[in-house]
Formats: structure tokens, C-alpha cells, sequence
């Protein structure tokens, strides 16, 4: 009966995709009336913290963007990458880890998807290249924060054994970091250029396309005004903000002994700056939901609102058969562990339930803690079914087409990413647990 419900589950996101724009979201809805009334499956709490947190980001990505500040930060980006704008590919990922890795959490990375979609298209690169990388990074970050959920939960079981927070990170940081960056370097070459790219140029030959997507002056001398500037600082200050209370939870508000969520943080910072941006700033209200990072980010809600709680309902209805499963694909071999991880994490969506479902079950079948860490990357499978709120973002963001779910749903633009950041980055994790550890 899982089979075939995972089956109605992939079915549903493959039509979703075919459909194009807010179909993700809408056919997660049929999906879930066939769980439900065909299966009697109970739904699951929709995923609310997830699309809030959106929402918040893009009404104040939406606000600077009405006010000029979105082509203030592409003037800044493109007079760098113009020297070498090849860079991008590295410098993206490298901006979204460093953020998830202080916030403990990869939804930080919405804040900068829009602008390295467009800066890469302005100046002919394959957004697919940067965007990907940045998704993935931002995933794999988690297991290198040390305020992140999953990394606080893999030191609590395995403190027993002398295990400390610094052992782990000893090992995740660099294993993470040098396993991004060698998957950069074969990921800046994938795919065709823009220039090159059939479906691109098909869209330029459609002249609503290009005056939705043209830049009115040129970009690299194009006259900011002040206000455009200031929202940009109104903007990043939000994001540094959210960053900063993610590393030091001492600064938030504390309930019951008990610091304010991250979730609740970032929704009320983000809201705060768009207000703050729209009052200061002054930009026109219409211009805000008519641009193109509101209207990419509400279809990402909608996507999400349907997909996300669409999974989380096969999983919820299935998981004590899930657990046997991987309980028996341990047992068979101790390295199997990583595909343990990575399999449970594709179905669960979450590094946290990944680690409270399969840790303790490592370490009742003996495995050594070095194996443990090593393998702890692998808690980042997300990207294996395209359902990941980043991920469905960033294929909206990107106006190319060229980041998107393929025919098969599997061939999609972060599958050859996040599979090379993941190999890599277990390899690097061996061998950095066999001289820390």
C-alpha cells in the first residue's frame, strides 16, 4: 500500500510540474484528497512556519525591489562579476552556508535567491549553476551550525562516549566545505549557456517576456536613487539581523526559559523591514505585488502549501514501516548507515527527525561514533525529490526556465549537485573522522 501511495505522491508532482506555476501546490491538494478520502489517511499540520517565513522574507525582498534596491544590489554584483563572473557559481553557495551555518537554518538562504537568479541571468550565466549550489549548500550547512537542531541532538546521544560539539564539528565543517566546493567546480560547467540555451532563446522571441524581464537603462550605469539604497540596507540589516539571532539565542525573547523560535524571529524581523522599507522608502504599493520576486515567491507558497503537507502525510501515515526498513538495511552493513540517513531524510524532509529516528538506533547496533559522524551529512537528502521549500523557490526565481523538475521528476537541476556535494562530502567526512577522531 506504501508503493502505491508513493507512487500517487510522485504522480502528483510530476503533473504539478508539467503544469507550471502554482500546479505544484494545487495538484499537492489532489494528491492529498486521494490520501485522504481515497486512503483514509490523517493529513498532517500543513507546513505554516515554512510558508510564513517565505511570506515575510519576499513582502520585504518584494518592498526593496519596488523601491529600486533589487537593481541597486544587480548594478553592485555585475560591475564584480563582470571582471570574472564565473564566480558566482562559488561565491553563491559560499554566502548561503555561511548564513545557515550562524542562523542554524537553511530557510535563511530565501533572501538571496532572487539576486543571484538575476544577477546571473543579466550577465549570461545559467542561473541553474549558482542557484543549485546555493540550495544545496544552505542544506548541508545545517550539519556544521552549532545551534542547529540536528547538531545539537547528534552531541546529546553521542556525548555518552565522549563525543563533544567540538568532535563533530571538527569533522562536518571542513568535510562540508571542501565537498561544496569540489562539486562547484563540476557543477560551473553544466549545462549549456544561456546564449546557447534553446528554451531561453525561445523565450526571448516573446515580447512580453522580455518587457517583464528587461532591465529599462543599462544596469551598470543605471542612476540609483538614495531611497533604492536605503532599502537595501533596510534589507540586508533584516537578514544580518536574523542571523545574529540565530547564533546568539540569548537575544530573543525568552518564554517559559525558553528562547522565541527561530521561525517566529525571522517572520517578525522580515515583516518588520518591509514595513519599515515601505514607510521610509515610499515605493509604489501596486508595484510591490505586481514585480517578479512577489509574484515567484507566492507561487512558491502555494507550491509548498500543497507539495510539502502532500509528503509529510505519506511519511506520517507510514513511519513505524519506514524505520523497519532502514532498521534492516543497518544491520546488513555498519557503511550502509549514510544511505540509512540519506533515505529517511528524503522521506521525512527534516535533519533533526533523521537524527532522532537513526542515531539511536546506530549506536544500539554498535556502530563506532566516527562512523556516526562521518556519515552525518548524509542527513541532507532533501533535494532527492524536488519538494524542499528553497528548491521550489529558487525554480520559480530563475525566469530562464533553465533551473526546473525534469520529465522524470528525478532529472531535475539539483539532483547532479547535491549527489556530488553529498559524495564528496562523505569522503572528505571519513577521512577527517579517521584524523580527529
Amino acid at each position: 500500500m506504501f508503493l502505491l501511495q508513493f507512487a500517487i505522491v510522485l504522480l502528483c508532482i510530476l503533473i504539478g510540474a508539467r503544469i507550471g506555476g502554482i500546479g505544484l501546490g494545487v495538484m499537492g491538494g489532489v494528491g492529498l484528497a486521494i490520501l485522504a478520502f481515497g486512503f483514509n489517511l490523517q493529513p498532517t499540520s500543513p507546513p505554516i512556519d515554512v510558508m510564513l517565513m517565505i511570506m515575510a522574507v519576499v513582502s520585504a525582498a518584494a518592498a526593496m525591489q519596488a523601491a529600486g534596491g533589487l537593481n541597486y544590489m544587480i548594478q553592485i554584483a555585475t560591475r564584480i562579476l563582470r571582471k570574472n563572473p564565473k564566480y558566482i557559481t562559488f561565491i553563491a553557495p559560499a554566502v548561503t552556508y555561511i548564513f545557515t551555518v550562524l542562523a542554524g537554518t537553511g530557510h535563511v538562504a530565501y533572501s538571496v535567491l532572487p539576486v543571484i537568479a538575476e544577477v546571473s541571468r543579466y550577465n549570461g550565466i545559467r542561473p541553474s549553476r549558482p542557484l543549485s549550489m546555493a540550495v544545496i549548500a544552505s542544506q548541508f550547512a545545517i550539519v556544521a551550525s552549532p545551534i542547529a537542531a540536528a547538531v545539537v541532538a547528534m552531541v546529546a546521544y553521542l556525548e555518552p562516549q565522549g563525543i563533544t560539539l567540538t568532535n563533530v564539528l571538527s569533522v562536518t565543517v571542513p568535510s562540508t566545505i571542501l565537498g561544496i566546493a569540489l562539486a562547484c567546480v563540476f557543477v560551473n560547467k553544466m549545462g549549456k549557456e544561456l546564449k546557447d540555451d534553446p528554451h531561453y532563446q525561445r523565450l526571448l522571441q516573446d515580447p512580453k517576456y522580455v518587457q517583464k524581464n528587461a532591465v529599462k537603462l543599462d544596469v551598470e550605469n543605471m542612476e540609483i536613487s538614495k531611497t533604492a539604497k536605503l532599502s537595501v540596507t533596510l534589507f540586508l540589516f533584516g537578514a544580518l539581523l536574523v542571523v545574529i539571532m540565530g547564533a546568539f539565542p540569548e537575544l530573543r525573547p525568552h518564554f517559559d526559559g525558553k528562547a522565541m523560535g527561530m521561525a517566529h524571529t525571522i517572520e517578525i524581523i522580515m515583516l518588520t523591514i518591509a514595513a519599515l522599507i515601505v514607510v521610509i522608502c515610499k515605493p509604489d504599493g501596486n508595484e510591490i505585488t505586481q514585480g517578479s520576486v512577489f509574484h515567484a515567491g507566492m507561487r512558491a507558497i502555494v507550491a509548498i502549501f500543497g507539495i510539502a503537507w502532500l509528503g509529510d502525510t505519506l511519511m506520517g501515515a507510514h513511519s513505524s514501516e519506514v524505520k523497519e526498513m532502514v532498521s534492516g538495511l543497518v544491520e546488513f552493513a555498519p557503511w550502509t548507515f549514510a544511505f540509512a540517513l540519506f533515505a529517511l531524510s528524503v522521506m521525512v524532509n527534516s535533519q533533526g527527525a533523521t537524527v532522532a529516528v537513526l542515531v539511536p538506533l546506530g549506536i544500539l547496533l554498535g556502530l563506532p561514533p566516527e562512523v556516526i559522524i562521518a556519515t552525518f551529512v548524509a542527513v541532507n537528502g532533501y533535494f532527492f525529490i524536488p519538494n524542499y521549500g528553497p528548491i521550489i523557490a529558487s525554480i520559480d526565481f530563475d525566469t530562464t526556465g533553465t533551473t526546473r523538475i525534469g520529465k522524470f521528476i528525478f532529472n531535475h537541476s539539483f539532483m547532479l549537485p547535491g549527489l556530488l556535494s553529498m559524495i564528496f562530502s562523505l569522503i572528505f567526512g571519513f577521512v577527517f573522522a579517521g584524523i580527529f577522531l
